[in-house]
């Protein structure tokens, strides 16, 4: 069973990384009490692949695609850039195969600097996981990069809240 974890920044190990992190890692804990299968975690920061991306070269993509595909679960993450996603998540997404994530279970998780964009998670990043198959467990998460506590606190119930979820797919 593995956990990937996709980070939509185009700032290496950025704040919105850090937050991604901390979902999987709560993730990785319900999974551990629930199943007695290995459990393994994989990170795709997307930093480190744009200009590949850009390039459109095939080894690196075919690698990447490769790991989506291994998955079962991912936390989605970006930034809140001009009021959605990132471009660089939407270049990685168009580049993955119509219906990649059917069956996967995606956790979408967007960071901003102010509640006025709160919504993007919901109008934008779900219904893009959704165009390519996944299953989200309820509603996405929005968090404000300058509170970290709070962020670790709301991430922490909302994984809980999707673990009955989870639980009914394992």
């Amino acid at each position: 069973m593995q956990i990937t974890t996709i980070v939509g920044n185009p700032k290496p190990r950025s704040k919105t990384f850090a937050f991604a992190e901390q979902t999987a890692d709560q993730l990785h804990d319900i999974l551990k009490r629930h199943t007695s299968a290995e459990v393994t975690h994989e990170v795709i920061d997307l930093a480190d692949y744009a200009s590949d991306l850009v390039q459109w070269k095939q080894e690196t993509i075919q690698s990447l695609q490769a790991q989506v595909e291994a998955s079962t679960y991912f936390v989605v993450a970006s930034p809140t850039y001009k009021a959605t996603y990132t471009g660089l998540l939407k270049l990685f997404m168009d580049l993955l195969p119509m219906n990649a994530l059917v069956g996967k279970l995606a956790f979408p998780l967007m960071v901003g600097a102010g509640y006025q964009h709160q919504l993007a998670v919901e109008i934008h990043l779900k219904p893009l996981l959704a165009e390519l198959g996944a299953i989200c467990p309820g509603r996405g998460l929005y968090v404000l990069d300058t509170e970290e506590d709070r962020g670790r606190d709301a991430i922490k119930e909302w994984i809980r809240s999707a673990e009955p979820v989870m639980k009914s797919l394992l």
